[in-house]
């Protein structure tokens, strides 16, 4: 029976990583096939196991970002611990660790000192405020970076800010950490060279405010906090019809302005109305333009405003719970759905986003904490009696 492989089969990754951003990065590195080795604690393990029980007792955000790897417990407080690590990494392609500030350094597993020997190995670290500068030193949680970012001050209505809805400092972060970990690996493949990456998770999500802040700088004032209006450009955004139901539609052109205002408002004259004229007039016009629309949703429901909207080739729809989009249609049609195994149980999971074609997605378990321990360090060379000496002592 042959084995499959996958783009990234052959490449070891070592890494000490804990809550979303490290295990979003190399999840999506062991989705491409890489072997991921990922360390944890004695014990508890990585504390994003324990922020909920709601996956038949696994928490949803260890089952969602640690499938496909294996699990080695080391504690490297104890040199015999750090002396098992740089085995590992002596046979590794990439290390990519998310400690707590200067907690690499101190145990002398920042970039600079593992790739002292290791010329070879790409080190990629995440860091909150990054590694050098005044908040290098500061802890960085993703409500905090949404924060210091000012996507807080964009999120929510006039009367309230509110985080998005889920990780999104952590996400960028690891997104930028498993593209910049490719790059290297290419890089090196080319070149010979390697080149460690580092990625902190303001620097991301700074990136991702890269439109509000060209506004800002520019135009003198920031987007304004709507809701689920679009901040500059409207109309766009959400509208409640006849039967209380929420549609979201958007106007991106002059051609799609004209069809609504024509075959959908039945207000033909709004098209050359000065007030409406171009793009920037409707956003400074909005609140007369949301009142047309309003009145024009009020007359129908939301099935007929959907249908009567598509037809004129307006993007639109209706907003769904996270119930709804777990049933999505074309979740379904497209099978994007699968399954992975958790200790003790099954579960739903959504693919990779990014289909190559012919070859299968890699949807191995989610392991235990530990899990590989044995294993692991069997193929290090430790005796069954050594790896069960070192348990005994906490080691591992």
């Amino acid at each position: 029976m042959s084995v499959q492989r996958y783009p990234l089969s052959g490449v070891t990754v070592v890494s000490l990583e804990q809550a979303v951003a490290a295990p979003y990065a190399t999840r999506q590195l062991a989705d491409l096939g890489a072997r991921v080795i990922k360390v944890e604690r004695p014990g508890g393990g990585d504390f994003a196991r324990r922020y909920d029980t709601t996956v038949h007792g696994h928490s949803s955000y260890f089952v969602w970002l640690n499938r496909s790897k294996e699990s080695l417990t080391l504690d490297l407080k104890d040199p015999r611990g750090r002396e098992i690590l740089h085995e590992l990494l002596d046979g590794a392609d990439v290390f990519v660790q998310n400690l707590a500030p200067g907690a690499a350094g101190r145990l002398g597993l920042d970039a600079a000192s593992v790739t002292g020997r290791r010329p070879g190995l790409i080190p990629c670290t995440i860091s909150g405020w990054g590694t050098t500068g005044p908040w290098a030193d500061r802890k960085a949680y993703d409500l905090l970076v949404q924060c210091q970012t000012g996507l807080v001050s964009l999120t929510g209505t006039p009367e309230e800010t509110a985080r998005a809805g889920i990780s999104v400092a952590d996400i960028a972060a690891g997104m930028y950490a498993y593209s910049g970990v490719l790059t290297a690996l290419y890089t090196r493949a080319v070149t010979g060279e390697a080149h460690p990456v580092e990625v902190s998770l303001f620097e991301a999500l700074a990136e991702w405010m890269g439109q509000p802040a060209y506004y800002t700088r520019h135009g003198g004032t920031q987007p304004p906090r709507i809701g689920t209006q679009h901040a500059t450009i409207a109309p766009y955004g959400t509208y409640p019809a006849a039967d209380g139901k929420e549609v979201l539609f958007s106007i991106q052109n002059e051609r799609e302005w004209a069809a609504l205002c024509t075959e959908f408002l039945g207000r033909p004259e709004l098209v050359d109305d000065p007030r409406f004229a171009t793009g920037s007039d409707r956003v400074a016009h909005r609140e007369e333009l949301n009142t047309v629309v309003a009145a024009r949703f009020a007359r129908s429901g939301s099935d007929e405003i959907l249908k009567d909207l598509e037809a004129i080739g307006i993007a639109c729809a209706g907003v769904n719970d996270v119930a709804a989009f777990l049933d999505h249609p074309v979740l379904a049609a497209r099978g994007r759905w699968s399954e992975v195994a958790v200790p003790g149980a099954t579960v739903e999971a959504l693919l990779p986003p990014a289909d190559l074609a012919g070859l299968p997605a890699r949807m191995d378990p989610v392991p235990a904490v530990g899990e590989h321990t044995e294993s692991i360090l069997g193929e290090l060379g430790r005796t069954e009696e050594e790896v069960a000496a070192l348990r005994a002592e906490g080691v591992v």
